[in-house]
């Protein structure tokens, strides 16, 4: 009995949370930073934007050179899950490495 008077209650509150529900829209700001200009910018701007915001990028340490960029991008690949083909991992890098 008690477990039945429960399992009511519950059904009760549930029903009266979700009548009163409403769809939640969420409006995204659109994109306003933008990379420096460069071979490859185009690419690492389009790519990086997917995840994260270009922030990210212009805020890493100054001139830390090919091997630190080409670890990042690794590191977005492959630890991160980043949906970016081989030809356009080695671009990125590059741009940032010439670049940033």
């Amino acid at each position: 009995m008690r477990n039945a008077l429960r399992l009511g209650l519950l059904a009760a509150l549930l029903s009266a949370v979700s009548a009163h529900a409403s769809p939640v829209g969420i409006d995204l700001p659109q994109p306003e930073q933008t990379l420096k200009p460069g071979p490859g910018v185009e690419i690492a701007s389009n790519d990086c934007r997917t995840c994260h915001s270009l922030d990210y990028i212009q805020t890493q340490p100054p001139h830390m050179g090919a091997a630190f960029w080409n670890a990042e991008v690794t590191k977005m690949i492959k630890t991160y899950g980043a949906p970016i083909p081989d030809p356009d991992a080695k671009a990125i890098a590059d741009y940032l490495a010439q670049t940033y």
